[in-house]
């Protein structure tokens, strides 16, 4: 390939898919928005998908060193009484698919730490670009250019060079808001995954590394609601406060400069990422909402898959890149809509239909479960 992919992102997606290309030495350039890459976040899970690809990457074993491995999926109801469970020891022992909690900042710099830094650059946000027969340029907010083979759109759901391709295609809310947070695990809560679903919203929790747990609550609103913007720890203490040991408690060990808010949107599922010598990727082609714990791990896939798909067709970029498309757009659309449908069905609130809902996922035998869980995972 006579000049470089250019990589437009440096989050989970851009960053993995640049690990990738370097290890089929095959030259990259990333171009970061930001004017400094920042190891921030909250908590993130990596399902067994994502770390079977990051493991053909040789990225697994320092996944495993700052994150903390779960042993079951467990959804409750509000007062902590089991509708579903799910085992992922047993997905572990059948399939070898560990299934990982990790600081998203831990996963960052693990993968910065991976890139070589004379390929990073920052302050670079991407506005428009222009194709020609034999490559593309690439223009930037602050007056710059960059020439390059081919480039691989990786800035996430908001991306504007996805808006100047499909510019119909706009972020979809889902119908709930999320606010997110970390403490310190005082409760020995150990290595299971825990969701609550009741009338007053949902909230789950997880342990993660460095002895933290990860959690988040997620409550019906508006789109973009003033009120659920002004609510602090004392608020969400209040709407939990009959929920089971320990969320109340998680919440209120739980610093308000710490609380990340923000409203849970997605893509409606597209079917085109390949526009010639330019691919959507990750949250820009395929951004799903977190209820199946999807959106790093498909961009992950993304970055594999991707490479390979170069490697193979390296002087027919164009080809590898709908080859690429053919791959990933059944099973990306299967992934979006599945937890879609999944968040509203946990975001019931009439106490009638959610214990009726909760009965039938009581007695829902554990094949089924597995089955769909197996198809997430592609076993």
């Amino acid at each position: 390939m006579r000049s470089s992919i250019l990589i437009i992102g440096g989050g989970i997606a851009g960053l993995t898919t640049a690990i990738a290309l370097q290890q089929k030495n095959i030259d990259f350039k990333v171009f970061e928005a930001v004017p400094e890459i920042k190891t921030v976040g909250a908590g993130i899970s990596l399902a067994g998908n994502a770390m079977r690809a990051l493991k053909k990457l040789g990225l697994d074993e320092a996944i495993k060193k700052r994150g903390h491995a779960i042993s079951s999926m467990i959804i409750e109801d509000d007062q902590g009484r089991l509708i579903s469970v799910m085992d992922a020891e047993k997905l572990s022992r059948e399939h070898g698919l560990e299934n990982i909690a990790i600081h998203r900042a831990d996963l960052h710099q693990v993968l910065l730490d991976n890139v070589d830094p004379h390929k990073i650059f920052t302050g670079k946000v991407a506005i428009d670009f222009e194709e020609r027969s034999d490559g593309l340029t690439i223009f930037f907010e602050d007056g710059s250019q960059e020439e390059g083979a081919a480039a691989i759109i990786a800035d996430g759901i908001h991306s504007r060079i996805r808006k100047k391709l499909l510019p119909g295609v706009s972020p979809r809310y889902s119908g709930y808001t999320c606010w997110r947070g970390l403490v310190e695990n005082r409760w020995n809560v150990q290595r299971n995954a825990v969701e609550a679903w009741g009338a007053n919203g949902r909230f789950g929790y997880v342990p993660i590394g460095n002895s933290k747990i990860y959690w988040f609550a997620c409550k019906n609103a508006p789109i973009k609601d003033e009120m659920m913007s002004l609510f602090r720890i004392g608020d969400l203490v209040d709407n939990f406060k009959n929920y089971a040991h320990p969320i109340p408690e998680i919440i209120k060990h739980t610093s308000d400069t710490d609380l990340i808010w923000n409203d849970i949107v997605d893509l409606k599922p597209i079917s085109q990422y390949a526009f010639n010598r330019i691919l959507l990727l990750g949250d820009a082609a395929h951004a799903t909402t977190p209820n199946l714990g999807q959106g790093a791990c498909m961009a992950i896939e993304d970055a594999l898959d991707v490479a390979n798909e170069i490697s193979r067709q390296s002087n027919e970029i164009a080809s590898a890149f709908k080859s690429f498309e053919r791959r990933r757009v059944p099973r990306a659309h299967y992934i979006v809509n599945t937890s879609y449908q999944l968040g509203k069905l946990s975001q019931w609130e009439n106490p009638v239909l959610t214990k009726f809902r909760n009965m039938l996922l009581r007695i829902t035998p554990d094949w089924v479960n597995e089955k769909q869980v197996a198809r997430v995972l592609e076993i």
